[in-house]
């Protein structure tokens, strides 16, 4: 097994009809590197700096599928209301900090991402579990959990703020 014939990289081969060793991928295959025109959304750095806003258009189904992506990769240690106290916690693990913490609510959005890229304290990277339009997806369920955690009735549009009062009035 040690001395085995095998074709070096984009290298010429006669076995194949078009001449070479590299096969054309097949229709639907998933790129192990995503690769973008801005580097920043690769990265979430501009100049080594976490970039202050998701660089992706955020709309309700981006915040969906971070979401969904947040529930399955965040909520064991961070729980469903990102205030550090998922399941792990409950079996004795270490609490991971609270988003609602004002040092983590006062951070840029490529903090999170670098964070979730490469990992921090005990947290491992989930680079490789997490693809990239993902990691940001999260980031913006972040940050939407935060407002819904820390949000005041003027952060309410004003033609909404009645319907609001009356149906917390009418919840007493």
């Amino acid at each position: 097994m040690q001395d085995q014939p095998r074709y070096e990289p984009n290298s010429p081969s006669q076995f194949f009809p078009d001449g070479t060793s590299v096969r054309p991928l097949v229709e639907g295959v998933v790129s192990r590197s995503e690769r973008f025109e801005s580097p920043e959304i690769e990265t979430g750095l501009i100049d080594g700096k976490p970039i202050d806003r998701v660089p992706l258009p955020v709309d309700l189904a981006f915040l969906e599928r971070g979401r969904q992506r947040y529930g399955i990769y965040c909520t064991p240690c961070h729980g469903g209301l990102g205030d550090g106290d998922g399941m792990i916690v409950q079996r004795g693990y270490r609490r991971p900090p609270s988003f609602h913490e004002e040092r983590l609510r006062s951070m840029p959005d490529g903090h999170f991402y670098d964070v979730i890229v490469r990992g921090f304290g005990v947290m491992p990277s989930y680079r490789a579990q997490v693809r990239t339009n993902d990691r940001w997806a999260i980031v913006a369920y972040i940050r939407a959990l935060q407002l819904s955690q820390n949000a005041s009735l003027d952060d309410v549009p004003e033609a909404e703020r009645g319907t609001l009062q009356a149906s917390a009035g009418g919840a007493r």
